[in-house]
């Protein structure tokens, strides 16, 4: 059986960054939504990394701030937990 996986350190370090971006871009979360198609409620969950989001919502988010998918993802990844072989 396979074990869901979540990176709480990295999806904080993405939220932190997407906050950072989108507000750059001049977006508030609310118009962010709107324009995206994607709800208020899941982007607020984005930025607090309370979910995990999926590549297609990212895409979204990409294209709706104008940024590359390399912007958003332009940031220093935290070490995550050692895993025990």
């Amino acid at each position: 059986m396979r074990k869901q996986f979540f990176d709480e350190a990295g999806l904080k370090a993405f939220a932190i960054h997407l906050k950072k971006v989108r507000k750059e871009m001049g977006f508030t979360q609310e118009e962010l939504s709107y324009q995206s198609g994607i709800t208020l409620s899941q982007i607020a969950r984005i930025e607090t990394a309370r979910i995990n989001p999926t590549l297609s919502t990212i895409f979204q988010i990409s294209r709706t701030l104008k940024v590359t998918t390399f912007r958003l993802f332009e940031f220093k990844l935290p070490q995550g937990p050692k895993r025990k072989i």
